[in-house]
């Protein structure tokens, strides 16, 4: 079973035991100075003492259960002790009630008994007398167990106001260490999150690094490729111009050989003083000079 329910189930346990208790001495204090025997002065004030710490521990029950309601751990459950926690509250109201006219009727009939009382101590006779005496006797036994009964009852409300006090402390503490054990595993997830964060910072950093010098190296070669082609395309552009040029040359040398229409009707002139060369054949029948 769960904390909560049982201290729920403790509660209501003691509720049921005090609630009779408190119910028993009222009747008794509706039903004082009704009989010869309870005639002594002290039996009342105990008796209201005795009903006023009942009724305070009523109280401290239902604030008890009040606070536990919402910690139970189905709806049906709180909604149970919620209804508790009202019924028990006027229950202790007409309690109250029942306290104030068990209180009148007490009065009422110490009237009566003292009215009985004091026309048998004006009668004559040795029962009067006798009467008398017992009185005067009670009164300062009464007066001294009043005394007693008081501080007693005093002693008693300032334990139970502690107990209430240490118990609602110890609630308090209870309740500080389960948000501090929360905090501290919220802190926990917290730290491996962050030490995650910082890991994935890192590798992305020299990601970041990483990429950078590929770039950089691939603008480089990008850049010399570029380079390249250019210095490439420029030679064969010169080598292009080259050609060209010694094309046409050629073919302006070829135009300047090559006989005019004009000339193939002329003879060929033949120079008298040339030397022949050694190498070149004469014709026969070509007349050769000297040129000695």
């Amino acid at each position: 079973m769960d904390e909560v329910v049982q201290q729920v189930e403790n509660a209501k346990k003691e509720w049921e035991e005090t609630f009779n208790k408190a119910q028993e001495h009222i009747n008794s204090i509706h039903n004082f100075g009704k009989s010869r025997t309870e005639k002594s002065a002290s039996s009342l004030p105990r008796l209201n003492a005795l009903a006023q710490d009942e009724l305070g521990l009523l109280n401290s029950l239902q604030f008890k259960v009040d606070v536990l309601a919402p910690q139970l751990p189905s709806n049906d459950q709180v909604e149970f002790a919620v209804s508790l926690v009202k019924s028990w509250k006027n229950q202790i109201q007409r309690l109250r009630l029942n306290l104030r006219n068990a209180n009148l009727q007490a009065k009422e009939n110490t009237r009566k008994a003292a009215k009985e009382e004091r026309e048998l101590l004006l009668g004559g006779g040795e029962e009067s007398t006798i009467r008398r005496r017992n009185l005067q006797t009670k009164a300062g036994m009464t007066s001294a167990a009043e005394t007693i009964t008081d501080s007693l009852r005093r002693t008693r409300q300032l334990m139970v106001q502690e107990v209430e006090r240490s118990g609602s402390t110890l609630m308090a503490f209870e309740e500080s260490t389960g948000v501090l054990k929360k905090a501290e595993s919220e802190y926990k997830g917290h730290r491996s999150l962050l030490m995650r964060t910082r890991n994935l910072l890192s590798t992305m950093q020299r990601q970041d690094v990483l990429d950078r010098v590929i770039l950089a190296v691939g603008f480089l070669l990008f850049s010399l490729a570029v380079l390249y082609v250019v210095s490439k395309r420029i030679g064969i552009l010169k080598l292009q111009r080259t050609v060209t040029a010694a094309i046409r040359s050629g073919m302006a040398g070829q135009a300047n050989i090559l006989p005019r229409p004009g000339d193939l009707l002329q003879p060929p002139r033949v120079h008298h003083n040339a030397v022949p060369d050694p190498g070149v054949d004469v014709a026969l029948g070509q007349p050769m000079h000297d040129e000695l």
